[in-house]
């Protein structure tokens, strides 16, 4: 007799002993909660067909663990996974090999699948070399259980693949290298709710979530994601994991409070699984307040049979149920397979689950698993087994895998490289064994006898895309928001001690505007543009300025162009009667130059007028300047020629015969006033520019920029026309027919009055008539000067022709030496 020797690894011992430690509970619950079927592969299945366990002890201090709240939807979800494997061998698509299956039951509790997961584990390590290893594990559904049994199927490298759990934190491939899923991680699934929200402008809503790995982390990333779009939640209700737990009814009736505290509050996140949402359902039909909400529904149980199937409640006493679920499979096929359980039931006697189901409902079996299958674990089991397929298909096709057998590492790896087809479409696992097939968004209907959810209005892969039109995406009339939106023309501000969500709304100032609800600030108006308070738009401002429509423009142009025109007159008159004693007392040429330079100055009021540009505002000062002055620098040779004639001091006509050149002594003024204008456009020329007024135009105006110098121009004026008058006023009693200087002492009062008049005028003057001041100012010191210097000269001409003789003029003169004679002076 020889001893055959097993060589034991430190891993199998610490394992044999905890399966020793535990045997007892284990078969009792193996043989209670599961079933099986051999082949040359052999795949595990741990489905949570109980939904919650109760625990007693015995007297000798051993826990008893009996498993309860048997879920037919979660056997369908086993015999999913029964129904493609068997179809896989039906096919042969592995050629010789079959699959077989051990799926065990894991009673929704983490204790209970770590004891059912050592089945998996001593299947492997015993020396019952006759029986295939476990390779994999499809499973579990919940995220919590899912993160505790890959921990320990790592001990034998054994690969899990879920078909539910959707925990972020499995993604961590450091801490969960065996573990890969066919369904999104929940990342993803709050990105979508974000979104939902957003677009929706849904800012104030509440989440109600389970204790668990998944109800936290989904609730963190909605969090995370839902802030970024200015989303706050007004309360968080936080439910028992276990339906036994003593606080649940407690934690349940603090929700329903929390929905009816929270008025403003009009949707609702719920990450809580289904019995929850029974319950939560069933007891918001006594608070009226706490109806016609929306809810959004996760994947968790939005297609949930059982939450569909209560005849507690009808769609119409909680709302709208908006559902999150994930990528829908086609049934039809597992349809047909569970038709046929009713035809050949002996063939399912090792499944104790489904012989007790159909044992109960007898011929009508089949309609009850069908009302339970959720299109969703179809498409995620099936492409499971078709991942597992593909790997071992891969494996195999240069081995020969019955005389060399599989080891579960071996299939790891292949499954991390595996590309495997499904429904015309592939998918292979990423670098976190995660595979993102996207989402369903749903819209609960309400049927005659129970609620639908076969309506698609969208799909989620990274962004919503419509499926009917625009039936999703289109705005809604539900709000849920802490305050009132901020209309156009209002900006958010927050208040202290309230989150971000509640805020109030402040008016936008004078020129800034906000153009959308919400606004997070009020943005100033271009430039040319303005606004009143609480404006959504700003407007054009209209330009301000003297048009050449303005009837107090054309008044003044009107006397301008009179102007002009007498002075033309004028100047004709002269120069057809040239030779008489009137035009040659007068200093003719002078006459003429003088005629010339009025007629530039009221060519310059004309400049005054329209809209200001840069050329124009230097061009009508400068004008003026030159053109007045040159105006006046004339008057005062004038007056030195008359008082030169009439001075009898033979001394002082000697000096003043010598002094008097009358070109020069007009070139020298003017040049003075060249300098001052040169100087001033060098420096600071005028310039345009503009101001707002009360009526938010915009005024356009000459900016003369540097006023002294401005001032030195009218001033050098007001020293000449100084001049002119104390000359002339020495001469006021010469004779009638050479006495300009009367009239040029008159006109020069009225240059001093109408110019001492426009300095505080000028200053206290603002908006768009201010140009027409020194309009004003320039035509009365024109007048002035055309009237005294030229029109009774004109008079005498035209109607005193006896006055306009030689003979007369000597007469005059004759009388007026005789009166003065020996005086030595007119005064």
């Amino acid at each position: 007799m020889s001893v055959k020797i097993v060589h034991t690894s430190p891993l199998q011992l610490f394992l044999l002993s905890l399966v020793i430690t535990t045997t007892e509970i284990s078969i009792a619950v193996t043989r209670q909660l599961g079933y099986d079927s051999e082949g040359d592969i052999i795949i595990g299945g741990l489905f949570p067909i109980h939904e919650s366990v109760t625990v007693t002890v015995n007297d000798d201090g051993r826990e008893n663990r009996t498993c309860d709240r048997f879920s037919t939807a979660r056997l369908v979800h086993s015999l999913i996974m029964v129904h493609a494997l068997e179809e896989i061998n039906q096919k042969r698509e592995l050629g010789n090999l079959t699959l077989g299956y051990l799926i065990l039951d894991s009673c929704g509790d983490v204790t209970t699948a770590l004891i059912q997961t050592q089945s998996f584990m001593m299947r492997n390590n015993c020396a019952q070399q006759s029986s295939p290893p476990v390779l994999v594990v499809i499973g579990d559904y919940y995220s919590e259980i899912s993160i505790r049994v890959t921990g320990q199927l790592h001990l034998e490298y054994i690969p899990e693949i879920s078909y539910g759990a959707t925990s972020g934190f499995l993604s961590d491939k450091t801490r969960f290298p065996s573990f890969m899923r066919t369904v999104p991680q929940d990342d993803h699934q709050a990105r979508a709710i974000a979104q939902i929200l957003d677009h929706y402008g849904w800012t104030w809503v509440g989440v109600v979530a389970t204790d668990s790995e998944y109800g936290r982390y989904i609730t963190e990333r909605l969090w995370h994601h839902a802030t970024k779009k200015g989303i706050c939640f007004a309360f968080i209700s936080v439910l028992p994991d276990a339906l036994n737990d003593e606080s649940h009814e407690e934690r349940i009736n603090s929700t329903i409070k929390s929905i009816i505290d929270n008025r403003n509050v009009s949707v609702i996140i719920s990450f809580a699984k289904a019995y929850c949402m029974i319950d939560i359902f069933g007891k918001l039909l006594k608070y009226p307040q706490a109806r016609g909400k929306v809810w959004l529904a996760s994947d968790i149980w939005s297609q949930s049979p059982e939450v569909l199937s209560s005849q507690n409640y009808k769609l119409s006493d909680i709302g709208t149920i908006f559902g999150i679920t994930l990528k829908s499979g086609n049934t039809t096929k597992f349809e047909r397979y569970l038709d046929d359980l009713d035809e050949n039931p002996n063939h399912h006697d090792n499944n104790t689950f489904l012989a007790n189901f159909l044992n109960e409902h007898g011929t009508n079996s089949s309609e009850e698993l069908k009302k339970l299958i959720y299109p969703y674990a179809v498409f995620s089991i099936e492409l499971a087994v078709k991942a597992i397929a593909q790997a071992v298909k891969d494996l195999c096709t240069n081995r020969n895998c019955k005389t060399q057998p599989l080891r579960p590492l071996e299939l790891r790896r292949a499954l991390r490289k595996a590309t495997f087809h499904m429904e015309e479409k592939s998918y292979s696992f990423d670098h976190h064994g995660d595979l993102n097939s996207g989402y369903d968004i749903i819209l609960w209907k309400q049927t005659q006898d129970s609620l639908d959810v076969n309506n698609i209005l969208a799909y989620y892969i990274n962004k919503i895309d419509d499926h009917d039109g625009d039936s999703f995406l289109s705005k809604g009339n539900v709000t849920s928001r802490c305050t009132d939106s901020c209309r156009p023309g209002y900006r958010k501000t927050s208040v202290t001690g309230q989150p971000g969500c509640c805020y109030q709304c402040e008016p936008c100032a004078e020129n800034q505007y906000s153009n959308t609800n919400d606004s997070e600030t009020c943005h100033p108006c271009k430039e040319n543009y303005y606004s009143k308070n609480t404006s959504s738009v700003c407007l054009p401002r209209k330009t301000d300025f003297l048009k050449w429509g303005d009837v107090y423009l054309i008044v003044l142009l009107s006397f301008t162009s009179l102007g002009a025109v007498l002075t033309i007159v004028v100047g004709i008159i002269f120069l057809a009667h040239w030779n008489t004693p009137v035009v040659r007392s007068s200093v003719g040429p002078l006459c003429i130059i003088l005629l010339l330079s009025l007629m530039i100055t009221f060519t310059s009021v004309i400049l005054f007028g329209g809209q200001p540009n840069s050329s124009q505002c230097q061009a009508r000062q400068v004008v003026f300047g030159l053109s007045f002055t040159l105006c006046v620098s004339c008057i005062m040779v004038k007056s030195f020629k008359i008082v030169l004639a009439f001075e009898f001091d033979p001394v002082i006509q000697s000096v003043l015969k010598k002094l008097y050149k009358p070109y020069l002594i007009i070139a020298v003024c003017m040049a003075g006033q060249v300098v001052i204008v040169t100087t001033w456009l060098i420096h600071s020329p005028p310039n345009t520019d503009s101001e707002i007024t009360q009526k938010n135009m915009k005024l356009i105006f000459c900016n003369e920029k540097l006023i002294p110098a401005f001032g030195a121009m009218l001033a050098y004026i007001g020293l000449l026309a100084l001049i002119c008058f104390g000359v002339a006023f020495k001469g006021r009693k010469l004779p009638d027919s050479y006495n300009d200087a009367k009239f040029i002492t008159f006109a020069m009062l009225i240059y001093f009055i109408s110019w001492i008049m426009f300095g505080p005028v000028y200053v206290n003057v603002t908006g768009k008539y201010l140009p027409a001041v020194e309009m004003i100012v320039i035509l009365i010191s024109c007048y002035g000067i055309l009237f005294c210097q030229f029109f009774t000269k004109c008079y005498i001409i035209l109607c005193k022709k006896e006055a306009n003789t030689e003979k007369a003029f000597r007469c005059n003169i004759r009388n007026y030496s005789m009166n003065h004679k020996g005086t030595g002076s007119f005064m």
